[in-house]
């Protein structure tokens, strides 16, 4: 059996961490798949991500339904379903974060593609696809995820990859731990503002294919475990070492 408060306090950790490195604001969430049961997740109820606790952790479906005790911490995020719709299509995905990553969505409403330039960048990857809800939803929608329709066809678009972005909105991101997917929100975010900044100055010598699968192969769980710790700090979270398997394919020696 997973210890199910540990995997609360990571999300808090994860939330507070993410809203520190200016990747979720007062909205956006990180969920993770329950450990003992695959088709159940774990994720906040509706509060700012820099303010919640350990008791504003809910238990959901992944069709959304509110699982658990009753009455619930509070009212659920009307976004929930993105989280439930990729994990639904993705066993091997364990956490997902929805976020309004701001240096991020200049490429969701331009030309330009979203491609990693630094090498702590790379798992990114260099395909990043944009899901825009009006090719299937119409002109008129307020470009929130509010159902499984909507969800299951961001799911679509993700496919295999671990980003995609929302036209207009923001993106999604996938990975096989808090941490693993933390850490790439965190330096997507980067990756995006230095691009931004980069193109201003002249043509971008982006990496390469190559470059990418080197740099994601070459990853190491204490590279995971220095960003996480180092984020701890800064947002005065216990750095806990990780000690629990948290899905299909992910495993301590691989974090």
């Amino acid at each position: 059996m997973a210890d199910l408060d540990a995997l609360r306090q990571e999300l808090v950790t994860a939330n507070r961490i993410l809203a520190k490195e200016n990747v979720l604001d007062s909205f956006g969430h990180i969920s993770c798949r329950h450990p003992d049961n695959p088709n159940h997740f774990f994720m906040s109820r509706a509060r700012a991500p820099e303010v919640l606790t350990e008791e504003d952790i809910m238990e959901f479906t992944l069709t959304g339904e509110v699982v658990g005790p009753t009455p619930a911490p509070g009212k659920p995020y009307s976004e929930r379903f993105i989280h439930g719709a990729i994990l639904e299509a993705r066993p091997d995905v364990v956490s997902v974060i929805h976020n309004h990553s701001p240096s991020v969505i200049p490429f969701s409403v331009t030309g330009r593609k979203m491609r990693p330039i630094m090498h702590m960048c790379a798992p990114i990857g260099n395909d990043i696809p944009t899901w825009d809800i009006r090719t299937k939803f119409g002109d008129a929608t307020n470009l929130l995820v509010t159902n499984m329709d909507m969800a299951r066809d961001l799911a679509k678009t993700l496919g295999g990859r671990r980003v995609s972005l929302m036209r207009g909105h923001g993106s999604v991101i996938v990975g096989k731990s808090v941490r693993e997917v933390v850490f790439n929100a965190n330096y997507m975010e980067k990756n995006a503002d230095m691009l931004i900044k980069a193109l201003g100055m002249g043509e971008v010598e982006y990496l390469s294919d190559g470059e990418v699968a080197t740099a994601d192969k070459g990853r190491a769980g204490f590279t995971l475990e220095r960003g996480w710790e180092n984020w701890c700090n800064k947002v005065g979270r216990p750095y806990i070492s990780q000690e629990w398997e948290m899905g299909p394919g992910f495993s301590k020696t691989d974090q």
